[in-house]
């Protein structure tokens, strides 16, 4: 049985008859002609063609003649004398715009080569480049068939009586080619194809019944039998690379493939052929069938005679026939322009154009051949996106038909290219959900899942119950293989109960929290949690322990309690149990973890002692927070010789040092749970000796308040008169306390009598027996103190009185100098010398030597500047008004201050111009005096 009537038949060509060109521009072959112009008369080639071939943008046509026509695209036929008798083979090259011909120039059995340049003329003529007998030896015989290398260095002539002649070297010129018999045979020579593969050169000659090659590129020309049967004239061809460039042989039962050393497939095609040709990766096969013609839609049922000719093109890689017609008569079938042309011999051209593949393939969907087009389409090389739409109609058909597995098998394919949505839409019914699941299994292998299709298939999985898939889509062996969105699985799994599956993934990916999530709230493992929390890194472990801190502290207190140490002191990462104790540890602040602790307070004084005992330098907040905690211990304790501990552990950590900073917290915290002792001792730390007296004060501790008096009376002296305000204000008999402040307070001269007095006026018990001492020695003292004021008194206008009338001579009566030594050097004076008012006389020499300025005494110099500064200091002091007030709020003696103030001048008046010198001259004098007093030596010669 023929196999191509197995094959499916279909009309990827389109036949029309070659028209002649219309103008002097022309037409492309088989165009229609112009509307409003005269009908086109069809292309009629002259009568007698025997020989065709195509090439270099041309139909080359050998006639009876002898002439050799040529037939470009613009259908402009010309054509030259080639020989004198006829023309019987063309060969024209594809490379090169060489023709070469075999012909008669004079009767008898004598064929001739020429070979023609095409680019250059002669006369108008092609140039022919070389002639040379084609017979190879003494023997006539007839040529059968010809070839030519397509780089000019092998032709080979093929004759009847079986014998194969080769040309070796340039074929263009005879001295540089050189003529061998390459084959001898019994058979008749029906078909000659070189093949390249690369720097090897084979060379195919089939016979009416054998197939051999040789290697013509090398040596001695080894030659391969491939086969006994052979084929008829212009029954081979030589494919293309899609068909690895195999040798064709088309028999009367067969068409055989051939490589160089062996024999590839066949195919059944019956008939008796009499034409092979290959064409753009299609077998054209023309043949003659005595049997009953194929039907065709170009021919009529009454032309179907078994005279007729049949063409077939063969696609042989997607096996099916891409055209069939019948035809009168053929000649010979050409391929050039993209097209292939019929030539019969009533001398019309038959123009057979292929479709374009978008036509070819909708005829193929109409048919609903999908893979019939998919095979087409990857042929032709048709784009990604246009093999994704063919794998799209082909997954609807199989859909509509109910082919649920293979329609997903098609969506598959388009995975990249068709939106997802669309297929996912079609399968989300529960009974589809297993071609669902396959298809985002793919969607995730070639990773181009988001979020949703995670979901979507995990929640398969779940729905199917197929925990070994499962457990096969999540347990991959390396980071790059996962395909998936790992936290939406993560959420996907927990969801759907499936806590053994999620932890696995966020263990695997380092997802923390969720393991933490999944341990902490859905299983209830605390322990397993804080393990885990254990084995992170320091960041990490910190920010989970906070975040989950209170959980784990209100389950699993101790060992939280023990983790939170380690990591608030020296914390390593514990792997499988063993940390590294090499490198340094880091370490949170352990102040940020006390809220964790809120309702462990046991715990939480555990982990307060450790951190100030393994870190002194904690943070404030964890002294604040023990002292705080003690000081609570300590109020509600009832057991005495336990709260005598805990009093001792609160007053400890208040002598610590560490509420230097922060002494008022520390005091308020004291204050609010009545902890005295805490209280006292941070008064004197901070030096609040009056808040010390109140305390006692109120408490009615009167030999305290003598011990604080005493112990800070130096730094604060207003405590004793606070004391004896206390005392003086007590009903009760207070007479032994009275006495001590008093004696101190008369010790210190802290306060006037007087004020004693009126201050103990307010106690009724207290009698002048309690003050008569002091009365007695405080009068005694300022007897005493009154009769040495006189007597100073009394010196000082001594010493006025002498001053003034030494002052008063100077001015009114002449000074005699009498010094004979020199007062420097303790020299007799010599003339020059120089004299002062002070009395001092001085060599000129000495003085110059020794002096500071003209007009001061060398002697008297350092006593009269010691005056000018207090004079100086003095009436700069004029205007401190306010520094007078301070001192004499403060002082206790404020008539000392006055005296001192009136001393240095600050309460003279200044004599102004404008005032009237009458009436102020008195007192200017006496201003004038004293400074006279001052500076009385102060005089020049």
């Amino acid at each position: 049985m023929a196999a191509y009537l197995q094959w499916r038949r279909f009309v990827f060509f389109d036949k029309e008859l070659v028209k002649e060109p219309l103008g002097s521009d022309g037409a492309a072959p088989g165009a229609a002609p112009a509307s409003g112009s005269a009908v086109s008369k069809f292309l009629c080639l002259p009568p007698g063609i025997t020989v065709c071939d195509s090439g270099r943008g041309s139909l080359v046509f050998g006639d009876m003649e002898g002439q050799i026509w040529f037939l470009p695209r613009s259908l402009q036929l010309t054509g030259f004398q080639a020989y004198k008798l006829r023309v019987t083979h063309l060969y024209q090259l594809k490379q090169h715009n060489i023709l070469a011909s075999v012909g008669e120039d004079e009767e008898g059995i004598n064929p001739l080569v020429k070979i023609w340049n095409l680019e250059k003329r002669d006369g108008g003529n092609p140039l022919c480049t070389r002639i040379f007998p084609a017979i190879p030896g003494t023997e006539p015989t007839v040529v059968s068939c010809l070839t030519v290398h397509e780089n000019l260095n092998f032709m080979a002539i093929g004759f009847t009586d079986g014998s194969v002649t080769l040309n070796k070297g340039d074929i263009t010129r005879d001295r540089h080619s050189k003529t061998q018999i390459l084959h001898k045979g019994n058979y008749p020579v029906t078909g000659l194809a070189f093949r390249q593969a690369g720097k090897t050169t084979h060379l195919f000659v089939v016979t009416t019944e054998n197939v051999q090659s040789y290697i013509v590129s090398g040596k001695d020309y080894p030659r391969v039998e491939l086969d006994t049967h052979g084929c008829g004239l212009h029954c081979s061809a030589l494919s293309d690379p899609s068909q690895d460039l195999q040798f064709i042989v088309a028999g009367d039962e067969c068409v055989y493939l051939y490589q160089p050393d062996e024999r590839g497939p066949c195919f059944a095609f019956e008939g008796h052929k009499l034409i092979a040709h290959w064409f753009r990766g299609y077998l054209v096969i023309v043949s003659r069938d005595r049997k009953v013609s194929p039907k065709s839609e170009f021919t009529s049922r009454d032309s179907q005679s078994s005279d007729k000719q049949i063409l077939n093109i063969y696609d042989l890689c997607n096996k099916f026939i891409a055209y069939s017609a019948v035809f009168e008569d053929i000649v010979d079938v050409l391929a050039e322009w993209g097209s292939l042309y019929v030539l019969t011999r009533d001398g019309r051209v038959h123009a057979l154009q292929e479709k374009d593949t978008q036509t070819k393939l909708e005829m193929l969907f109409k048919k609903n051949l999908f893979e019939m087009a998919i095979n087409l389409a990857k042929s032709q090389h048709l784009d990604s996106d246009g093999l994704a739409q063919i794998f799209m109609q082909y997954g609807d058909h199989l859909y509509s038909k109910g082919n649920h597995d293979g329609a997903v098998q098609q969506y598959i394919r388009t995975i990249g290219k068709l939106e997802p949505s669309y297929v996912i839409r079609k399968f989300l019914d529960a009974q589809r959900i297993h071609n669902l699941t396959a298809y985002l299994q793919t969607l995730h292998r070639q990773s181009l899942a988001n979020a949703d299709h995670t979901t979507l298939l995990l929640n398969c999985y779940t729905k199917l119950k197929d925990s070994s898939k499962l457990e096969e889509f999540i347990k991959t062996k390396s980071e790059s293989e996962v395909h998936f969105d790992v936290e939406t699985a993560i959420k996907v799994l927990r969801q759907a109960g499936y806590y053994s599956h999620a932890l696995y993934l966020a263990e695997n990916h380092a997802h923390h929290e969720w393991y933490l999530k999944i341990q902490l709230e859905d299983i209830k493992n605390y322990q397993e949690a804080l393990q885990y929390i254990g084995k992170l890194p320091f960041e990490q472990a910190e920010s989970n322990m906070k975040r989950y801190g209170k959980i784990l502290m209100h389950h699993i207190p101790e060992q939280t309690t023990q983790l939170l140490k380690g990591l608030c002191t020296d914390y390593r990462p514990s792997l499988e149990g063993q940390g590294d104790r090499e490198t340094p540890g880091c370490r949170a602040s352990s102040e940020e973890f006390i809220p964790i602790f809120a309702n462990n307070p046991r715990e939480l004084k555990a982990f307060l002692e450790h951190m100030s005992e393994v870190q002194p330098d904690s943070p404030q907040g964890i002294y604040d927070t023990l002292l705080e905690l003690r000081l609570q211990n300590w109020a509600h304790e009832k057991d005495p010789k336990v709260k005598e501990k805990l009093h001792a552990e609160a007053i400890s950590l208040l002598k610590s040092g560490r509420f230097c900073d922060v002494f008022d917290k520390a005091l308020v915290l004291c204050q609010m749970h009545d902890f005295q002792d805490g209280v006292l001792y941070l008064y004197e730390q901070g030096k609040l000796f009056q808040q010390i007296m109140h305390y006692h004060m109120q408490h009615e501790q009167y030999r305290q308040v003598i011990a604080v008096c005493e112990r800070h009376g130096e730094q604060d002296p207003s405590l004793w008169e606070q004391a004896l305000s206390y005392f003086a204000r007590k009903e009760e008999d207070c007479k032994e306390y009275v006495a001590a402040v008093l004696k101190h307070i008369e010790n210190k001269n802290l306060m006037p009598p007087l004020l004693v007095v009126q201050t103990l006026a307010h106690n009724s018990t207290a009698t002048l027996s309690v003050i008569r001492d002091y009365l007695v020695q405080k009068l005694q003292k300022q007897s005493q103190q009154i009769a040495q004021d006189e007597l100073r008194v009394r010196r000082y206008r001594e010493e006025t009185t002498r001053i003034r009338q030494e002052i008063q001579e100077l001015k009114a009566s002449p000074k005699i100098f009498q010094k004979t030594k020199c007062s420097i050097c303790n020299s007799a004076l010599e003339l020059p010398s120089v004299h002062f008012l002070c009395g001092h006389s001085f060599h000129q020499h000495c003085f110059e030597s020794y002096s500071e300025s003209d007009a001061d005494c060398p002697t008297c110099l350092p006593e009269n500047r010691k005056v000018m500064d207090m004079i100086r200091a003095q009436e700069q002091k004029r205007d401190l008004h306010d520094q007078f007030q301070h001192q004499l709020k403060c002082s206790n003696d404020s008539f000392s201050v006055i005296a001192d103030y009136f001393g240095r001048g600050v309460f003279n008046k200044l004599t102004l111009l404008t005032d009237p010198p009458t009436a102020r001259l008195t007192p200017s004098l006496e201003a004038g005096l004293q400074r006279d007093l001052l500076i009385h030596s102060r005089r020049g010669t």
